[in-house]
C-alpha cells in the first residue's frame, strides 16, 4: 500500500529558492506544508564519515572537500563538450539541505540592474530591478547594517570579507591600475568596478539557506521535511497537478494537495522532473514511453551557464600565498587561529577580490567578471578528481567569465526513471561571440598581470599564448562551469517559454517552478543570491494568489 498524505503545498527540493518558500509558506500556523529533499541533513551526525562532509559544509573552506563528495553532491556528468576542447565537466550539485548554497564558494553577487530591467523587458512583468529589491533586501542581514539597499533582519547573513591578504590586495591594486576603479559595494545594481567579496558567512561559518532560512522554523507542527526523499514524478488529475510521488528508504509514497505543487528542483531536476511526468516536447516525453500531459517545447532548453577561464601565475619564492598556509604548521596554527577568533584560511571564500568590467568602448554595463585570489590549484589533481587541492608553491589566480554568454545548452531526461540522471549538453563556447570573448578575458588578465602592483610578485610569463588561435585553444582546455546552471525552465509568455510571470506553468494548473531554471537569462554574476530573491518573490505571489481564491 503506498502511503499517502494531503497538504496545502509540497515543495520538491531544499535548496536556494526550496528553503525560502518552506519558511514563508509556513508561517502560516493554518497551512500545512512539506518539503521532499533528495539528500540528507547537513547538519553534523553521529555517524563518523557524514559527520566529517556536513563539518566541511560549515567551515567556510570546506567546499574544496565537498566539490567531490557523493555523500552531500550529485556530482553530475555533462556530455562530451566540443566547444571546450572535447571534454565532459563535472558538474557539483548540492544533495543535502540547502542544496548548492551548502556547497558554493560562498560570494554574495545579485547581479546587474540591467539584467532584471532585461527581464522585464522580455515581457516578464514585476521582474525589474525595483521590482526585486526589495525581496534582495528582505532575505538579507547585511553586516554593514542597513544601507542605501540592503537590507538587515534576513535570514541570509552577509558579511566582508574576513581578511586582506597581501597578495589578494595586490592584485585588487593590479585591476585598478588597469583601469577598473575601486567600488565599495558591487550589488547596488550598478557593479562596475574592483572591490573585495562580500561572503554568505556569520561569525566565520557558512550562511546557506538552510542556516538562514529552514532550521529556524523546523519546529513548526504545520512544516514537514522529509529527507532521502527522491521525487519521481508528478502526479495529475488531467491538467492540473495534484501531488507529487516520491521514493524513500525503498518505499513509495505520495503527497497531495490542496493548493499547488512546487518544484524548486534547480536547473538540473526541475526540467527532467517536468518530462518524466508528462510535461515537454512531445516526442521526447513519448519516447520516454511516459504519457503525454501538456506539451511545452521549452523545458530542458535555453541552458545557461558561466563559463571560467582559469588563469593561474606562479609567484616568486617566498611570496606570501594562500598555498603556504594550507600544509604543515602553518596550516595547524591556521586551524588553532580559526577555532580562537573564527578567522583565518578556513573561513576563507573561493575567491578573494572581484573585478566586474567591460570589455570594450560602448557597452553601457560590465560583460565581464574576474575572480581574483592569492591562491593557486593543483590542475592534475582538479581534471583527475574534481577537487580542488592547493599547489606546493606559491601562486594566484585571476579567473575570468563572460557575463551573459550567447551559447545555449540543454538538459533533458535520458529515462523515465526519477533517479537516474539527466543528460546535460552545455555547449560552452559555441557561439562566435563567446569564441572571441574567450580571446579577450584572456588579454585583459594579461594587461592586469603587467601592472606593477602585482607584476614584481611574478615569476615568469603567463601560459595563454601569443596569437589568437593559441590563446582560444589555452581557454577551452582550462575552463570549465562556474556552477551557475539556469533557464532550463524559462519564464516568459513566448510558446518556447514553460513559466508565466507569476512561476506557473503554462497550460498546467496548481503547479509553479521556482528556482533558477526560470531565469530567462543569466544574471551578471554568481547565481546564488538571485536564486534565494525569486524564493522569497516566488513564495509571495503564491500567498498573494491564495488570498484572492479564498472565500469571502
Amino acid at each position: 500500500m503506498v502511503d499517502v498524505r494531503t497538504v496545502d503545498y509540497v515543495i520538491v527540493g531544499a535548496g536556494s529558492a526550496g528553503c525560502v518558500l518552506a519558511n514563508r509558506l509556513s508561517a502560516d500556523r493554518h497551512t500545512e506544508v512539506v518539503v521532499l529533499e533528495a539528500g540528507g541533513d547537513d547538519r553534523p551526525t553521529r555517524e563518523l564519515s557524514q559527520f566529517r562532509s556536513n563539518l566541511m559544509i560549515h567551515i567556510p573552506i570546506g567546499f574544496g572537500k565537498t566539490l567531490n563528495d557523493p555523500k552531500v553532491n550529485w556530482l553530475y556528468e555533462t556530455e562530451v563538450d566540443e566547444g571546450s576542447g572535447g571534454r565532459p565537466h563535472k558538474w557539483p550539485k548540492g544533495k543535502v539541505l540547502g542544496g548548492s548554497s551548502s556547497l558554493n564558494g560562498l560570494l554574495y553577487v545579485r547581479g546587474q540592474s540591467a539584467d532584471y530591467d532585461g527581464w522585464r523587458q522580455m515581457g516578464n512583468e514585476g521582474w525589474a530591478w525595483d521590482d526585486v529589491l526589495p525581496y534582495f533586501k528582505k532575505s538579507e542581514d547585511q553586516q554593514r547594517g542597513a544601507i542605501e539597499g540592503h537590507g538587515t533582519g534576513g535570514g541570509l547573513s552577509v558579511s566582508d570579507f574576513p581578511e586582506q591578504h597581501p597578495v589578494s590586495k595586490a592584485l585588487i591594486d593590479a585591476c585598478v591600475q588597469a583601469g577598473y576603479g575601486y567600488k565599495d559595494d558591487l550589488n547596488d545594481g550598478d557593479q562596475e568596478g574592483t572591490s573585495w567579496f562580500q561572503m554568505t558567512a556569520r561569525n566565520g561559518r557558512r550562511c546557506s539557506a538552510a542556516v538562514g532560512f529552514l532550521h529556524p522554523v523546523m519546529d513548526r507542527p504545520n512544516l514537514t521535511v522529509e529527507l532521502r526523499a527522491m521525487t519521481t514524478r508528478i502526479l495529475f488529475e488531467g491538467k492540473r497537478a495534484v501531488g507529487i510521488e516520491f521514493r524513500q528508504h525503498d518505499r513509495v509514497r505520495r503527497v497531495m494537495v490542496r493548493r499547488e505543487v512546487i518544484l524548486s528542483a534547480g536547473a538540473v531536476e526541475s526540467p527532467k522532473l517536468l518530462e518524466i511526468s508528462g510535461v515537454g516536447q512531445g516526442a521526447l516525453v513519448q519516447s520516454l514511453g511516459v504519457p503525454l500531459v501538456h506539451e511545452l517545447p521549452g523545458v530542458g532548453e535555453n541552458l545557461q551557464d558561466h563559463y571560467m577561464i582559469g588563469c593561474q601565475a606562479r609567484l616568486k619564492p617566498g611570496t606570501p600565498s594562500v598555498n603556504s598556509m594550507a600544509s604543515g604548521l602553518p596550516l595547524v596554527g591556521q586551524i588553532l587561529k580559526y577555532g580562537f577568533t573564527r578567522k583565518g584560511l578556513l573561513s576563507y571564500a573561493v575567491a578573494h577580490g572581484c573585478t566586474f568590467l567591460r570589455s570594450r568602448e560602448g557597452l553601457e554595463t560590465p560583460d565581464i567578471q574576474i575572480h581574483t585570489m592569492a591562491a593557486s590549484m593543483d590542475l592534475e589533481v582538479l581534471n583527475a578528481k574534481q577537487q580542488l587541492a592547493l599547489e606546493k608553491e606559491p601562486g594566484l589566480a585571476s579567473n575570468p567569465c563572460q557575463l551573459r554568454p550567447e551559447s545555449r545548452g540543454s538538459i533533458h531526461a535520458r529515462t523515465p526513471d526519477g533517479l537516474d540522471a539527466p543528460k546535460i549538453t552545455p555547449n560552452y563556447l559555441a557561439d562566435p561571440i563567446d569564441q572571441q570573448m574567450a580571446v579577450t578575458q584572456l588579454k585583459i588578465i594579461r594587461h592586469i598581470w603587467q601592472q606593477p602592483a602585482i607584476n614584481k610578485y611574478l615569476a615568469g610569463p603567463d601560459p595563454f599564448g601569443e596569437t589568437d588561435d593559441q590563446m582560444f585553444h589555452y581557454a577551452q582546455v582550462a575552463g570549465g562551469t562556474l556552477y551557475h546552471a539556469v533557464g532550463t525552465c524559462r519564464m516568459g509568455s513566448d510558446p518556447k517559454a514553460v513559466v508565466d510571470a507569476r512561476l506557473r506553468v503554462h497550460g498546467i494548473e496548481g503547479l509553479r517552478v521556482i528556482d533558477a531554471s526560470v531565469m530567462p537569462k543569466i544574471v551578471s554574476g554568481n547565481t546564488n543570491a538571485a536564486s534565494i530573491m525569486i524564493g522569497e518573490k516566488g513564495s509571495e505571489m503564491i500567498l498573494q494568489d491564495a488570498k484572492e481564491l479564498a472565500p469571502a
